[in-house]
């Protein structure tokens, strides 16, 4: 389990819409805009699922994923792995769908 950084938290902070890649368990790519990307803690970030088709199917076979972000003031970019746990109940769950909905009611979060 990795922490994440300050300049993680702040270069994170200032992204509206991050790159998430993920594959197929045969290895086919799939990179998708994110919108709904909470850091959440020292070592987890929540990716809400609002129309994430593809990479929730891909998540589903292949847990592993990536996630770039680009400070467009700084020019610093960065590039975060990490293995997924996808989540359909309990508090965790709640506490993003709430997080999602209070952003925008229409979101199927």
């Amino acid at each position: 389990m990795s922490i994440l950084t300050e300049e993680m938290k702040e270069t994170c902070a200032k992204v509206k819409v991050f790159a998430v890649g993920t594959a197929s368990k045969t290895g086919i790519p799939n990179v998708a805009p994110m919108a709904s990307v909470i850091l959440h803690g020292e070592d987890t970030i929540w990716i809400g699922d609002n129309f994430m088709n593809k990479t929730l199917a891909n998540l589903k076979e292949n847990p592993v994923l990536a996630i770039y972000a680009w400070d467009p003031e700084t020019k610093k970019c960065l590039q975060m792995k990490g293995e997924a746990t996808i989540r359909t109940d309990g508090a965790e769950y709640e506490e993003m769908r709430a997080v999602l909905k209070a952003k925008n009611e229409a979101y199927p979060a």
